[in-house]
């Protein structure tokens, strides 16, 4: 058996033992509401102790690192999630096209997040945005500014680090290389960038970070969140090494703007405790939740008002792209197999 199976399977054991815990206790209680979570609990419990504090109502949250979609397909109507935690347009999408959420209908909601955060049916709504950027070496990269396209030009051969294409953050940023390009010009993109890489995708977006401070690559694609997460950990320092180490591109600002994409939420199909899932949705579209989540994840809060962390803003202006996410849902299908038919997690073809 894979090493990704057993893990797989190991989550997947954890899960159910721990939803055995919640179905048998609190499918449905006043005061109460069901949270399955795959952000992980240090990141979301200060929002969560806010929504008590301010509500009364008491929070359960299950995490896992995968599986919970499924999950809550096969509890069906038993199930006693009330809302799911997610990240990423591409999973909330996913959620939805699982038929395992229901909209949700709410002015204060509707007023807190801008429409391009929302799905038009109201299946999942945005909380936090993140940007897909560049980062690159501070001492061997003397351009301040990028485009997406230009890293496909061949002055970057060997010096381009990345994920795996498979991965949903890379996945939504070539599905909206399609929504913009088409699919002739964006397969030849891709594969410009495959023959730039430095070596085949692997690691997750710190782990690029990494190969710039070691010299393995000059620059990387990662999401902006990681930066704030390098510098501020007190447990590994050497990862505020690697991120000393680069900077931060905003890529396109000077014409449509950044990839971006979202934490959000979804409301379960059969939520068991729905008006407090629906209170809980509400909170944390406020600009209260919104300000503690990115003062603790880094991210950028959705309302126009609320302002970016110091550090966040540290890095520059964010221009984003204003592309619907539910454009860029569309293509994820599509995105998918053009990687894997230009070989992008093969490496570079020369």
């Amino acid at each position: 058996m894979k090493l990704h199976e057993v893990r797989s399977l190991a989550n997947a054991a954890l899960v159910a033992t721990a939803l055995v815990s919640l179905t048998g206790t609190v499918a449905r209680a006043d005061g109460e509401v069901n949270i399955y979570s795959y952000r992980q609990p240090f990141l979301i419990q200060p929002l969560l102790d806010a929504f008590t504090t301010e509500t009364g109502v008491k929070t359960n949250v299950i995490y896992a690192a995968d599986g919970l979609d499924e999950r809550i397909a096969a509890e069906g109507a038993n199930s006693p999630a009330d809302v799911l935690l997610s990240v990423d347009i591409g999973r909330l999408d996913g959620a939805k096209q699982l038929g395992i959420t229901q909209p949700v209908t709410s002015d204060v909601v509707n007023a807190n997040i801008p429409a391009t955060y929302r799905d038009p049916e109201g299946h999942w709504v945005g909380l936090t945005m993140r940007a897909r950027v560049v980062y690159a070496s501070k001492d061997r990269v003397e351009q301040d500014s990028i485009t997406y396209e230009e890293l496909a030009d061949p002055k970057w051969k060997g010096r381009i680090c990345t994920r795996s294409g498979q991965h949903v953050y890379n996945i939504g940023l070539i599905a909206s290389m399609l929504a913009h390009h088409g699919a002739e010009e964006t397969e030849k993109w891709l594969a410009g960038v495959r023959d730039n890489l430095a070596r085949k995708p692997s690691g997750n977006d710190r782990s690029q970070v990494q190969g710039i401070f070691s010299g393995e690559c000059d620059i990387s694609l990662g999401n902006t969140y990681y930066m704030g997460a390098m510098l501020t950990n007190e447990k590994e320092t050497e990862q505020k090494d690697w991120a000393n180490s680069a900077k931060i591109l905003f890529p396109n600002a000077t014409d449509r703007g950044a990839h971006v994409n979202i934490s959000g939420v979804v409301l379960a199909k059969n939520a068991p405790n729905r008006d407090n899932a629906v209170k809980l949705i509400e909170f944390l579209s406020t600009p209260k939740a919104q300000q503690i989540y990115a003062e603790a994840n880094h991210e950028y809060p959705l309302d126009p008002a609320v302002a970016p962390s110091e550090l966040v803003k540290s890095w520059g202006e964010l221009k984003a792209d204003t592309l619907s996410l539910d454009e860029i849902a569309r293509n994820r299908k599509a995105a998918s197999e053009l990687v894997d038919r230009v070989g992008f997690d093969e490496g570079p073809a020369s």
